[in-house]
């Protein structure tokens, strides 16, 4: 899917649901591990991560949450 006008995904390993540039080190996303990234936009980061790290679906769960004060979204690896 294309990217709308005012993204921040410098390279397709970056995220940015919410138009701010997130970096995560996808080698170290191993099974087990899990990442919060503080959005507004839940869905949008959840797609950015499939796409920016290559897995699928069912390699990952998550959940909506409130984490220090901030709401996004928790995506554990669990393949």
């Amino acid at each position: 899917l294309p990217e709308r006008k005012g993204s921040m995904r410098v390279r397709l390993t970056d995220i940015s649901p919410d138009g701010v540039r997130i970096v995560v080190n996808w080698e170290k996303f191993v099974r087990g591990a899990s990442v919060f990234i503080p959005c507004i936009n839940t869905k949008k980061a959840v797609d950015h991560i499939l796409d920016a790290s290559e897995l699928t679906k069912s390699d990952i769960t998550q959940r909506v949450c409130v984490e220090g004060g901030k709401y996004g979204v928790r995506v554990w690896r669990i393949a």
